[in-house]
């Protein structure tokens, strides 16, 4: 089994932040991180962004642990 290195542990992080960001969008209308960052300034699009590369990243992980 592969061990998780600091970036697939990043990322991991990242896509669990925006997992729960969405469950709170759907759930109350609630959005954790424009509350933190502010609505759509620049320091919330970077973490949007940074969890949308982290989901494409860990897609490419979960195909090749599959593959395993």
């Amino acid at each position: 089994m592969k061990k998780l290195n600091g970036l697939d542990w990043l990322a991991l992080v990242l896509v669990i932040v925006g997992a729960l960001n969405w469950g709170l969008v759907g759930a109350f209308g609630f959005d954790l991180v424009a509350t933190l960052f502010g609505d759509m300034t620049m320091l919330s699009r970077i973490v949007y962004g940074l969890v949308g590369l982290s989901s494409i990243y860990m897609l490419v992980v979960a195909k090749s642990l599959c593959r395993k």
